[in-house]
């Protein structure tokens, strides 16, 4: 077993020192405006944000992260899954190690969670999934920066139906202590007018639980996505968009851009 997995891509998606890293974001969720009013009393139960480099997508996911700042107290454990995006993956990938590494600091693996969930059908240990895996390690300076202490449960997802993304989240929902983080962005490599067409007709099924109109087109963790909506919709949760940009809005230009999306579940 891997005792602890040194974060592959510091210094690309994000900086590798630690204060340069942790003022980052600090400052992107400072300069959003959608946080929560003080005693809101609406738990936010899950999140999805986007996985882009810091200076594309960072300020959209910091109004995700900044919705459930006030809330931190409570939160000790967050399941994040993300898209597989350079291994080819039948079901889900977990990893043996005990802690990822991050600037910040390491953050302990909820191994307990781990365990019970390497023992389902659908998933396996693989650590070669989370080697160079982007989708998941963008998050964790976010949750480092808002959460005083938590273990994480890191879940690679790859060719799975949105029953078994559903199953596998009821296995680890628990209760108010559990965050649940999916990670995506949303359309690749449009023009800004098209992404942003595309990008709102997705944010519209989001908000009303259409898992069918949702694909690769539209985002490319549209299976942890749609998983998360069926599972969301059985427990008839509420979701909201706080924010939905892309890269051409915040440091790109506009002949191909990614769309990024935030979005909070109650």
């Amino acid at each position: 077993m891997n005792e602890i997995r040194q974060c592959a891509v510091a210094g690309s998606f994000y900086p590798a020192d630690a204060v340069t890293l942790r003022e980052m974001i600090e400052a992107f969720i400072a300069d959003t405006d959608t946080s929560p009013t003080q005693g809101e009393t609406q738990p936010t139960k899950a999140i999805i944000a986007p996985h882009a480099g810091y200076l594309y997508s960072g300020p959209i996911a910091a109004s995700a992260y900044a919705h459930i700042q006030q809330q931190n107290q409570r939160i000790s454990r967050v399941v994040l899954l993300g898209p597989s995006h350079r291994v080819p993956l039948t079901g889900f990938a977990t990893s043996s190690a005990r802690f990822f590494a991050t600037p910040l600091g390491n953050i302990p693996i909820d191994r307990t969670a781990i365990d019970h969930i390497n023992k389902m059908p659908t998933v396996t240990e693989l650590d070669q999934a989370h080697a160079l895996e982007h989708s998941l390690e963008v998050h964790l300076p976010f949750l480092q920066v808002i959460l005083p202490d938590f273990q994480l449960i890191p879940v690679v997802v790859g060719d799975a139906t949105p029953d078994a993304v559903s199953q596998l989240l009821a296995e680890l929902w628990g209760g108010a202590e559990t965050l649940i983080v999916i990670s995506s962005d949303l359309s690749h490599y449009h023009r800004y007018e098209i992404a942003q067409l595309l990008d709102k007709a997705t944010s519209m099924a989001i908000e009303s639980f259409d898992i069918d109109t949702i694909d690769s087109q539209h985002a490319c963790g549209f299976i942890p996505i749609a998983g998360l909506l069926k599972r969301a919709k059985d427990l008839k949760l509420h979701v909201k968009t706080i924010d939905c940009r892309n890269s051409a809005d915040t440091a790109g230009a506009r002949d191909q851009v990614v769309g990024y999306g935030a979005y909070v579940f109650s």
